[in-house]
């Protein structure tokens, strides 16, 4: 009776994964074509089915906007906030294949399999942030973490990049196992893996206080923590950042920080809301030692990626604020700011890409003296990036914390606003150095810039290299990508009504469940 018996599987909304497949279907494809050995194949038809791939997963998550449903019988839940970060994710994915495109990280470690672990990556993103089960959040997270290891390592001639390889597996796997912990224990405590569920479980079964839930929660934070470099467990942001190549630092600068904050306000503030009164204090509390920390630890980097290293701590500190307050002006300022944030950094990231490829020292500081008179279009762009992420008026940073401090202050945590203001003008000493390199020193002769270059260790470019020379050796679909995104740091502060609704919209999209 039992053989003859028929076993039913869940219901399957395939429209509701489709970016999701979109994105795992071109990770194999991408792949396939990277076996071919035409060098055009590789160098151009590889990424290009990868913008394709991307382009698809943007467009099927545009089409879908506005649906809300439950996905695999409630492990997944698709809303406005999970394809809201989806879309953030497929554009920082496309401007990380643009970064990508002539760089030396594919063609060390295969095109094929480089941009079929950037999908499979973003695809865990995807996942994570519409997880609504302890076990779909697990899965998103590890299909997420596993291929940024490895990208991080892909010039596997240079060994700062296998070094942040080695580091980013070991801190992450630390970090997951963590957070594989707390939910174990929240699962024990709750008897559910389901969201809904453990907070239905924690409202009517008077769990709050049990010290299998609240060892959970601790150990969620922590875990949750490390992915969202939240100090003090952002001690490998730096080194990894530093060391990687400098599109996939790009890419997990913004898609990362975007996934990590995704599922926490998703997780705490639906899970988890029933003992907001234990995880909002310290939230507040690892918010406000992050904003300080990362700022303080900015100010005497030479490194340009370093430097956003420790920015982008601190800005996760700003970020933790929407969290903190558990409201529906929380999370919308939360998704705006992640944006703006999004926007920014990938502006910088891209001009200290073209400017590696002009000279070896591109990371150092040094590297930018005179760039506005050298290279304006290059300048303006990182320009607008630095002014932005320390919040000045008219740019999109500006609006993103002041969304921020206003929810704080609604929130009750008005402490915790002044904390991001106190923060943002500690910011000024170093991201204003950047600018006043740019526009107020001189160039450096040729001959000191390849000096400079082989005192960092690295032969230079071209021997005698002149501008005109190394002109040539900037790819276009850099300049585009610095340029584009440095206007939407502009545009967005002068006119931030669109992002302002589809922010609204995401924020919605968890109404009821706070």
């Amino acid at each position: 009776m039992l053989a003859q018996a028929k076993i039913e599987g869940p219901d399957i909304d395939f429209a509701g994964l489709s970016p999701i497949i979109a994105l795992i279907g071109g990770s194999v494809i991408v792949l396939l074509l990277g076996l071919f050995r035409s060098r055009p194949v590789r160098e151009h038809l590889v990424p290009f089915f990868s913008l394709v791939a991307i382009g698809a997963a943007l467009g099927l998550s545009v089409w879908q906007w506005g649906e809300r449903a439950d996905l695999i019988e409630g492990a997944m839940r698709l809303d406005e906030l999970t394809l809201g970060l989806t879309i953030l994710f497929c554009v920082a994915g496309i401007a990380t294949v643009l970064l990508s495109w002539r760089h030396v990280a594919p063609r060390e470690s295969a095109h094929g399999e480089y941009h079929a672990l950037l999908l499979a990556s973003l695809a865990g993103m995807v996942v994570l942030v519409g997880a609504t089960d302890l076990i779909t959040l697990f899965l998103g997270l590890e299909l997420l973490s596993i291929p940024l290891y490895v990208l991080c390592a892909t010039e596997m001639r240079r060994e700062g990049s296998l070094e942040s390889g080695l580091k980013y597996l070991i801190i992450g796997s630390v970090g997951s196992a963590t957070l594989l912990f707390g939910t174990a224990f929240i699962y024990g405590a709750a008897g559910s893996t389901n969201f809904n569920e453990i907070a239905q479980a924690i409202g009517e079964d008077g769990i709050a206080d049990s010290a299998l839930l609240l060892t959970g929660v601790a150990l969620a934070i922590v875990g949750l923590a490390f992915k969202a470099s939240v100090a003090p467990f952002h001690q490998w942001t730096p080194d990894v950042y530093e060391g990687a190549p400098t599109p996939v630092t790009a890419f997990m600068a913004v898609a990362t920080k975007a996934a990590a904050i995704g599922i926490t306000l998703r997780l705490f503030d639906v899970a988890l809301i029933g003992v907001s009164d234990v995880w909002q204090p310290a939230f507040a509390f690892l918010a406000a030692i992050t904003i300080i920390v990362g700022n303080v630890g900015a100010l005497g980097q030479s490194s340009l990626k370093r430097m956003l290293a420790y920015s982008g701590v601190a800005q996760a500190g700003y970020l933790l604020a929407g969290v903190v307050v558990a409201s529906q002006a929380g999370v919308e300022a939360a998704v705006f700011y992640l944006a703006a944030y999004t926007v920014m950094n990938l502006a910088a990231f891209a001009v200290i890409i073209a400017r590696q490829a002009e000279r070896p020292d591109g990371d150092d500081l040094g590297a930018y003296r005179g760039l506005g008179t050298e290279r304006p279009l290059l300048a303006w762009p990182l320009t607008l990036a630095m002014l932005g992420l320390a919040g000045f008026p008219l740019t999109a940073g500006f609006i993103g914390k002041f969304g921020l401090i206003q929810a704080s202050v609604e929130g009750d945590y008005t402490w915790l606003g002044v904390m991001i203001v106190i923060g943002s003008m500690i910011s000024l000493g170093y991201y204003l150095k950047v600018v006043a390199v740019m526009w107020m020193t001189t160039s450096p002769e040729p001959d000191e810039a390849r000096t400079a270059g082989i005192v960092a260790g690295t032969p230079p470019v071209i021997a005698g290299g002149s501008p005109e020379a190394d002109d040539a050796r900037v790819p276009w679909e850099v300049v585009l990508v610095a340029v584009v995104f440095g206007a939407l740091t502009l545009a967005i502060g002068v006119y931030p009504q669109p992002l302002f609704e589809l922010a609204q919209d995401a924020a919605a999209s968890l109404e009821g469940l706070l």
